[in-house]
């Protein structure tokens, strides 16, 4: 997901129809899927074709059509939307951020991020797995 950047509302809303199935979907299943949107079939080729450059999505050849798949699951796709801006930070920029952040958080959200910080610190070095799709974690 090298090329990855911030999804638009249309972007979104078609990955969310790609994520709620495990199989890949066509142009024409994807805009089924897309209810209450009054969409050209030609738009929701075009947002696809934008999400694989993008490195969002992957596509296959089935006969004449192309099969679009989420190329990582949504969890991922968040957590990276949240790393990249903070990528370009200094640590101390990257530290008040994140501290400003978990200061917002709910009482469920904060023991969440506390549970996640043991299993990691319980992993030391060995590699992390993702969460969703069974993917392996990058962490960059």
């Amino acid at each position: 997901m090298a090329k990855h950047a911030s999804l638009g509302d249309l972007e979104q809303a078609v990955m969310d129809v790609l994520w709620s199935t495990d199989s890949g979907l066509t142009v024409r299943e994807v805009l089924a899927g897309l209810t209450g949107r009054d969409l050209a079939y030609t738009t929701v080729m075009t947002v696809l074709s934008r999400l694989e450059a993008k490195g969002v999505t992957t596509r296959e050849r089935d006969g004449r059509a192309w099969r679009y798949r989420p190329a990582a699951s949504r969890e991922s796709l968040t957590a990276e939307a949240m790393r990249s801006p903070l990528h370009d930070l200094s640590s101390q920029e990257r530290q008040a951020a994140i501290l400003h952040f978990l200061s917002e958080a709910s009482a469920d959200d904060l023991a969440a991020v506390r549970e996640a910080m043991a299993e990691v610190e319980a992993q030391g070095d060995r590699p992390r797995r993702r969460r969703g799709r069974g993917q392996a974690d990058s962490r960059g």
